[in-house]
């Protein structure tokens, strides 16, 4: 089971939905780094369900305990970082039936064809989103180590069942308003950049909600502060790291990078972002379709990718499924505690996803 992600960094999330603990390991953590511990604690709560009326009901503190890699002064060791995460609210016997009947766009049906009942259905066992919980726990080290690099990451929500935010300006040389959009979004406790948007798109949970099913939405998130020089071409590009972790987040579903899709409908002169010089003499980009990299490398321009996440498949509607002990039809109607939309629990998430790809390229690169 591929629960391992990394090259200079290494990260192992472990764990189910509702076993008694789940947590993470990460390997080849710079040493002698004072971790915040009321800041990652902060950046935890972004994440943890049943904080506000969009969320699950379903409430965890997602608080991280440490059990090695830091010294007594809370600074990294050189040794691997091993934290947990405590489940105190779980309610198991809302899945006794689904090794019988799946639950469609669940792994349920998947699970059982490989592992033939011996899998942990509970809660989803270990394809839960509740896994995301220690892969922000390292995500968010990861950012403060960037932080110190002058590296900052954010991310917002740029569309939910169709409505969308306005779209960070990284792709423009606008360095000042693309700061501006980072600046509002630390103080902003939904995660869009218009007002509006928020109004429309909380509306659009609820009333999903209201009838028994749900929304998806997409991310965008961003990278300022990278020198150029990060990442490697092929496999082990920026791209690459970044997709790898991101894949690996249940229900997202797609990603881009920069332009994206949208530079298949470009023609080169279009796409080609030209090249100047700034006024301390310095190569820079004249704008940033490529989305911050070029061959897997950084350009030193923002990195930034959205990727889309799909609507929550536990609703509350009637499903058609089958009985796997019969293989015969049958009816299915999901019980338990969901969000009726994945997308802004999701934000934090992706910044955990840019910050531990980009910090492994960085360590990778053996960049000062």
């Amino acid at each position: 089971m591929g629960s391992t992600f990394g090259n200079a960094l290494r990260v192992t999330i472990f764990g189910q939905s509702h076993s008694e603990a789940i947590g993470c390991v990460v390997e080849g953590l710079p040493s002698g780094f004072s971790v915040d511990q009321e800041a990652l604690a902060r950046f935890m709560a972004r994440r943890a369900p049943g904080g506000a009326r969009w969320s699950t009901p379903r409430k965890e503190a997602d608080a991280v305990r440490f059990l090695s890699g830091l010294n007594p002064a809370g600074e990294t060791c050189g040794a691997p970082l091993s934290c947990v995460i405590e489940n105190t609210n779980t309610r198991s016997h809302d899945y006794d039936e689904l090794r019988r009947v799946p639950r469609p766009g669940h792994a349920d049906f998947t699970a059982q064809a490989k592992w033939h009942g011996a899998q942990d259905v509970a809660g989803g066992g270990h394809f839960s989103g509740r896994l995301t919980a220690p892969l922000c726990a390292a995500g968010g080290i990861a950012l403060q180590i960037l932080a110190a690099r002058g590296v900052r990451v954010a991310a917002h929500l740029d569309e939910i069942a169709g409505i969308e935010d306005l779209h960070f300006s990284a792709r423009s040389a606008n360095a000042e308003q693309l700061k501006a959009q980072m600046d509002l979004l630390a103080v902003r406790p939904f995660p869009t950049l218009c007002p509006d948007a928020e109004e429309r798109m909380v509306a659009a949970i609820d009333a999903a909600r209201a009838e028994g099913d749900s929304v998806g939405g997409i991310i965008e998130c961003v990278a300022t502060g990278l020198p150029a020089g990060l990442g490697s071409p092929l496999f082990d590009g920026v791209e690459s790291a970044i997709a790898r972790i991101a894949f690996g987040v249940p229900a997202v579903k797609g990603i881009e990078f920069g332009a994206g899709f949208e530079a298949a409908r470009m023609r080169g002169s279009q796409n080609n972002d030209p090249y100047g010089v700034d006024e301390q003499g310095s190569v820079v980009l004249l704008k940033n379709d490529a989305g911050g990299n070029l061959g897997g490398i950084t350009t030193g321009a923002p990195v930034v990718f959205r990727m889309a996440i799909k609507p929550t498949p536990s609703i509350a509607r009637e499903q058609d499924s089958v009985d796997l002990t019969t293989n015969e039809a049958a009816k299915l109607q999901v019980r338990g505690r969901h969000d009726p939309c994945i997308a802004p629990r999701a934000v934090p998430v992706a910044e955990a996803v840019m910050a531990l790809a980009l910090l492994d390229c960085w360590l990778t690169s053996h960049v000062a």
